[in-house]
Order: structure tokens, then sequence, then C-alpha cells
């Protein structure tokens, strides 16, 4: 079984990864840290010198390889599930889960750390917002697309456990 973590950043995916996989006896993995040690480069390093379009390319070839693996939980890019077949291959190799944020939390969550993001890095707070705002909007057709979706900001493991009725 694999757990695939989706959501807007900031969300929770890692933050909530790490322990589920640990309460499961599964293995952790975060994407863009995968992603980053692959390529010996930042996320904003790969974005400046190969553009967003090669970073989603990464981004499909790394789920295409965890194909045959199994006792994962992945915490995904917040973009990932929107490019390629990328959430039809997720929903394929296993089970998805959309941690759904509203956006005046994401924003608060993100505000201090958004120079280290791509897609955030130079925003006010109100210009964070509405990127923030107009970004879900635009992902919320291939998030939904997940098999449990997870609403609020007190998500706990016992939640995601208690949502998708794993039995072990």
């Amino acid at each position: 079984m694999k757990i695939f973590l989706i959501g807007y950043m900031g969300c929770g995916k890692s933050t909530l990864g790490k322990p589920l996989a640990q309460k499961l006896g599964y293995r952790f993995i975060d994407m863009d840290s995968e992603i980053e040690k692959k390529q010996g480069l930042s996320i904003s390093e790969i974005f400046n010198q190969y553009g967003e379009f090669a970073f989603r390319e990464m981004e499909r070839d790394f789920l295409e390889g965890l194909d045959s693996e199994d006792n994962l939980v992945v915490s995904t890019g917040g973009g990932t599930p929107c490019f390629f077949e990328n959430m039809q291959t997720m929903n394929r190799q296993g089970m998805t889960i959309y941690l759904r944020v509203n956006e005046g939390v994401l924003a608060s969550r993100l505000m201090e750390g958004r120079q280290k993001r791509p897609l955030l890095a130079g925003k006010s707070r109100e210009e964070l917002e509405m990127f923030i705002k107009e970004n879900i909007s635009q992902r919320e057709p291939f998030y939904s697309q997940a098999q449990h979706i997870i609403e609020g900001i007190g998500i706990q493991v016992n939640d995601i456990i208690n949502a998708i009725n794993f039995k072990r």
C-alpha cells in the first residue's frame, strides 16, 4: 500500500506524513526532498536553471519510479497532482488523501518561508493571499480527485487513519 498526501503547500503533508508513516510502520518520502537530492539542487535552483516544466517532469518521473514500491507514505509537491497524469498515477498506485486547508491559514503558514518557495518568493501578504486563492481554485479540480478529503487546520495523524479506515 502507498499513501499519497496531496494538497497546497503549507497544508501539512510533510508534517503529518512523517508520524503517519511511523505509526503505520511505513517508509516516509518527501518528493521535493528526494528530487533535490537526486538533482543536487534546491527546488528554487531547479526552477531557476531548468524552469517549472522540467521540474514537473521530474515529479512525474519520480512518481512513475515508485510503481513497484510498497508500504510508503509520500508527501507530494503542492502542484504534483495538476500536471501530466499524476493524479491518475497516484490513484492507481495507492491511496490519495487531500489535506484541505483554507487560504488564510495557508498564507499565515507560508508567509515566513515564502522566499524558499519559487512560486511565492517576493510576494507581500496581500499578494500571497490572492495568489493562493487563485492557485487553489485552479488546482481544486485535481485535488478533488483524491480518494479521501480531510479538512481543517488541526488535522492529526489519527484523523487520517480514521478517515481512511486503515486497518492493520
